[in-house]
């Protein structure tokens, strides 16, 4: 996990020796974006693309950050072979892990075989790469072997994607049936996931935030009367995740959310009261997710000139946005006023965060939407915001 405090500089590939890397800045200084954005094509010779891959796994994060950049700005046609054997062969497990997940956001036909190759690895972060990538590339021939690994997956960092790949194929009724065994005879940590994939509410203990949640996404309006049920008898600390179930019903939404921003005010206002912050937080989290404007604002508005604990706290939120439902929250972004506050909370959740192939899409997101926008459109200029702040 990255440390939240460390400022990343901003990293270019210059007239250096083979394998260096130079610092030409840091977070919010004077590098520019659109410097950065004219290396789209920079080649590199077999010797410094072989020192960039190398130094994908170094533990010093301006170094790793300005290697992936390189590696990203060269040309497809010479990085996609290097990166294919440097997942293949690469003596560093983090190394090829990385190869990897820059390998997702090239867009290249050979990405599907190694992604399938990848779902056998020993490594456990390249398997849980390997799965989650057919979630957004779906290959319904796929589905049988993603059941398969069902049942002999066991690793608690690989479980979560499996089953979130396997919810993406929920036309299938075996995909079904297999997910809907889980909720009752799993673990709780991969029971927890298999509710927040696919919908399906279970109620015991630590497990009800993410139940309640779960039935708001299902969306059948009948399941209000059992919200309104918890609504009564819910500790105070669960109200929130109740409030954001029942906007998410399409029900009262406006006093709903009105109550999740109250229940933020207090809990940052007030201490020890922590898990209502999370709560809060997490409520208008799912709001945004699912589209809602207002929530995300929330979180900018309230994150922007706040402090620990509850900045990590709504960076978070503000991250899983950002995550989950990219354009939207680009969309979102662009229409205020200063978009630098909430890049700067973006860039605190991504350095809390090991999301790391989501962090990738949101970055090809972002660098696609900048070669589309016309020159100096606010559209460019975010994306110009976004890639300096969050150092892509």
């Amino acid at each position: 996990m990255r440390a939240a405090a460390v400022l990343v500089t901003a990293v270019v590939f210059g007239s250096t020796a083979p394998g260096a890397f130079q610092s030409t800045g840091s977070r919010g200084g004077t590098s520019t974006p659109q410097h950065v954005e004219t290396q789209r094509e920079t080649p590199l010779d077999p010797e410094r693309l072989k020192s960039a891959i190398d130094h994908l796994g170094t533990v010093d994060y301006d170094v790793r950050t300005a290697a992936a950049r390189s590696i990203r700005r060269a040309p497809v046609a010479t990085v996609v072979p290097a990166l294919i054997d440097a997942i293949a062969n690469h003596a560093d497990g983090y190394v090829r892990f990385r190869a990897l997940v820059i390998l997702s956001g090239l867009n290249d036909s050979r990405t599907h075989d190694v992604m399938v190759q990848a779902m056998s690895a020993k490594n456990d972060r390249l398997r849980a790469v390997g799965y989650a990538y057919f979630e957004s590339n779906p290959d319904p021939l796929l589905v049988s072997r993603l059941l398969g690994a069902l049942e002999t997956e066991s690793s608690e960092t690989v479980r979560p994607a499996l089953t979130r790949t396997l919810a993406a194929y929920g036309t299938d009724a075996r995909v079904r049936e297999a997910l809907n065994g889980l909720v009752i005879k799993g673990q709780d940590y991969f029971r927890s996931a298999v509710i927040e994939a696919i919908g399906v509410a279970k109620q015991d203990g630590r497990l009800q935030d993410d139940a309640v949640l779960a039935i708001g996404k299902i969306g059948d309006k009948k399941s209000v009367e059992t919200l309104a049920g918890l609504q009564r008898t819910a500790p105070r600390s669960v109200q929130p995740t109740i409030a954001a179930a029942i906007c998410l019903l399409g029900i009262n939404c406006s006093s709903h959310q009105g109550y999740l921003e109250e229940s933020l005010k207090f809990s940052m206002e007030t201490d020890g009261y922590r898990d209502l912050l999370r709560a809060s937080t997490a409520g208008l989290a799912a709001l945004g997710i699912a589209g809602n404007a207002d929530a995300v604002t929330q979180l900018i508005d309230y994150g922007g000139p706040s402090r620990d604990p509850a900045r990590a706290a709504i960076a978070l939120a503000l991250g899983a946005v950002a995550l989950r439902n990219t354009p939207f929250f680009l969309k979102v972004l662009q229409a205020r006023p200063d978009p630098k506050p909430a890049t700067v909370l973006l860039g605190e959740a991504f350095d809390m965060l090991e999301e790391d192939l989501a962090e990738e899409r949101f970055y090809v997101t972002v660098r696609r939407g900048y070669w589309a926008a016309p020159e100096n459109s606010p559209a460019r200029k975010l994306a110009e915001t976004l890639i300096q702040t969050l150092d892509f």
